[in-house]
């Protein structure tokens, strides 16, 4: 199945994963006039009237771009939606996504098929992240238009499957967009995750170390000098397993390698010892090892993009 008209904009298969706390408009602005999806999370502009200002200005920057660049067009954006029960804003969120007629939704945490109907009402699209199969073949049962496979080594909340046993499983009966989250941070990896059966790659971790990025200079630091053996994988900060950067979790005076298992009804943002997810301990995927400075997410996105065409003619001549 061909991917829907909406990415007919794209010059990368790529769509940048949102970043709680990290993400923003200029992030997104960067990313959508690089030719590459951006998005970010609703609950990042705050207060929830803010979700207003930034769609305003998403939108009009994207329209700008187009009129001055009629022939590199910007790539659509995404907003993404925290379904769970926790998420207080939902309902005052989804009203502001149909005021702009956000072109892509990505759901996370829960499955509606009121919001599938919702976003398609106003033309627009819905991409739900999942784990595995199971939470898979329920997202597309509820309406869902496409799936992100988060598999292991994904920044932020991830999987325990290896994307080339997530993607099969599928990929033996969904034809429909399929991105893959997991490590993914050089054009080669995004031709990797095409040659597996996934569409596009979904890259968060590597924009964290980017000019436009909505985080801390040791933050950014931290992904430039960390590599896979900095990731530490552990559900006691939010109830949800999810990866994250060691130096964060030693800084906020935990032990990584000892840490106590939560219950996964918890869904609190709050951590141990006063330590706040995102916050104060960092959400990093395993493919930092990849990410050697900190640079405009424009300059990274032609880097990958010459990367992804030399491993398409490497390979296919």
């Amino acid at each position: 199945m061909s991917l829907p008209t909406i990415f007919d904009r794209l010059r990368l298969p790529v769509i940048g994963a949102p970043l709680f706390i990290v993400s923003n408009p200029q992030l997104v602005i960067a990313q959508c006039t690089s030719g590459m999806v951006g998005s970010f999370p609703a609950l990042n502009a705050r207060p929830q009237s803010q979700l207003d200002e930034w769609l305003h200005e998403i939108t009009e920057a994207l329209a700008a771009h187009d009129r001055d660049h009629p022939d590199a067009p910007a790539a659509p954006f995404a907003v993404n939606q925290i379904v769970h029960r926790s998420n207080g804003r939902f309902e005052e969120d989804m009203t502001t996504c149909a005021k702009w007629k956000v072109p892509i939704v990505i759901t996370s945490l829960g499955a509606r098929a009121e919001l599938n109907q919702a976003v398609h009402g106003w033309g627009g699209i819905t991409l739900h992240d999942i784990i595995d199969d199971r939470f898979a073949r329920k997202a597309i049962e509820k309406g869902a238009d496409g799936l992100i496979a988060v598999a292991a080594g994904a920044g932020g909340h991830a999987g325990r499957w290896s994307p080339f046993a997530l993607v099969q499983e599928i990929r033996a009966w969904f034809d429909g967009p399929l991105a893959l989250s997991g490590s993914i941070a050089t054009g080669r990896s995004i031709l990797a995750a095409q040659a597996m059966g996934a569409d596009l790659a979904y890259i968060g971790s590597p924009f964290i170390a980017t000019d436009e990025a909505r985080a801390s200079e040791d933050y950014k630091r931290g992904i430039v000098e960390g590599t896979a053996k900095d990731i530490v994988y552990s559900n006691l900060f939010t109830g949800v397993h999810g990866n994250y950067l060691r130096g964060s979790i030693e800084k906020a005076g935990l032990d990584p390698d000892r840490l106590p298992e939560s219950s996964a009804e918890a869904m609190s943002f709050g951590g141990a010892d006063g330590a706040k997810a995102w916050k104060d301990i960092w959400g990093s995927g395993q493919g930092i090892g990849a990410v050697d400075r900190i640079q405009p997410a424009a300059d990274l996105i032609a880097r990958w993009s010459e990367e992804y065409r030399a491993g398409k003619t490497a390979l296919c001549g």
